[in-house]
């Protein structure tokens, strides 16, 4: 979810807000309703925002024929805790939420190399709760989610192949490069500081590496992700009148997986990730409290249920989270693929 997440630190807010710092009950009591607004938009900001860091995705540059197809549909759920790192007052925070999502893949040729595009677009369903100075909140929220957008091309030992080209060929070592996309299509309000939607652009150029030795596929991804400024948060409310930005740094993202096949599409693996960066700041101020140095560990399992149906079934929990959502994550997905080109 992208929200007001990286709030600056409450005496920059206030500063920032207007706010002067008195005993006055007026005061107090505006500064606590602030605390209570800001919490909310914390609350909720360890979810999709995350998400995208926290890709665990194995054989992602794995080699398929040429004009190989698939549609997906994915269910995945969440559930945890959220670590502010000293950024809020806040204790017990939980978020429980679920993410169907709609996705298509298809594969070409590029100047003689495999290449694949895939399109995703998410929907999701939250709850958020937590403790603020001794009164609970909570927060449900239900929306789209910013549409996704992958494209994958590979640079050394995997050349585009004709399906009876494909079943000849074993692969050694593959190279790649990926370029992902994450497009403001979410649900959006810029009066409401809670949104699934984000309001702006984000970019991932990644590197990825794969190598089979038998039945067992070693494969590792280095990328960063680069994100536009929503020149449009949280303004135009009683809260704020103006407009007002919110930008993000950049944000290194690396994943491993060790799989196994046990048949040619029956396999499992051990998945892994860490990123690090990603500080935000709101109207150019930053607050170095929300910088991320997370990471994940989990497990994925494909199993065929047909000659063109088959399943996937994953799950993660967070190891290292020094910014954000501790979750764990529990996907099902189900996929049905074909060869040719799309009448």
């Amino acid at each position: 979810m992208i929200l007001g997440s990286v709030v600056p630190p409450l005496g920059q807010f206030f500063v920032f807000e207007g706010q002067r710092l008195n005993q006055s009950e007026g005061r107090v009591a505006s500064r606590i309703r602030l605390h209570k607004v800001v919490f909310l938009a914390v609350l909720a900001t360890g979810s999709l925002r995350a998400l995208r860091a926290q890709d665990l995705a194995p054989r992602a540059y794995i080699i398929t024929p040429l004009h190989s197809n698939a549609v997906i549909l994915t269910y995945s759920f969440y559930d945890g805790s959220i670590n502010f790192n000293g950024a809020l007052p806040v204790s017990d925070a939980t978020g429980t939420y679920s993410v169907p999502i709609f996705s298509y893949y298809h594969t070409f040729g590029l100047f003689g190399r495999s290449a694949n595009i895939v399109a995703g677009l998410p929907y999701g369903v939250g709850n958020f709760e937590g403790t603020l100075a001794g009164a609970g909140q909570h927060l449900y929220r239900s929306g789209l989610v910013d549409s996704v957008y992958r494209f994958t091309v590979n640079l050394k030992g995997g050349p585009a192949m004709t399906p009876p080209q494909f079943i000849k060929w074993r692969q050694k070592v593959l190279l790649g490069a990926g370029f992902k996309v994450v497009a403001p299509t979410g649900q959006y309000d810029p009066t409401k500081l809670i949104n699934w939607g984000a309001n702006r652009w984000a970019f991932k150029p990644e590197f990825g590496y794969s190598q089979r030795w038998g039945k067992w596929v070693v494969d590792g991804y280095a990328g960063m992700w680069f994100f536009t400024t929503n020149h449009d948060f949280w303004s135009r409310n009683a809260y704020y009148p103006g407009t007002r930005s919110q930008s993000q740094n950049p944000m290194g993202a690396f994943e491993g997986h060790l799989s196994n096949d046990f048949t040619r599409r029956l396999w499992v693996s051990l998945d892994g990730n860490f990123w690090v960066g990603g500080t935000t700041s709101i109207a150019g101020i930053e607050n170095p409290l929300t910088k991320q140095a997370n990471s994940r560990l989990g497990g994925t399992a494909a199993i065929p249920i047909s000659k063109h149906q088959s399943l996937k079934f994953s799950y993660s929990y967070g190891t290292y989270i020094r910014y954000g959502g501790n979750y764990q994550n529990v996907s099902v997905a189900w996929q049905y693929s074909w060869l040719g080109k799309p009448n």
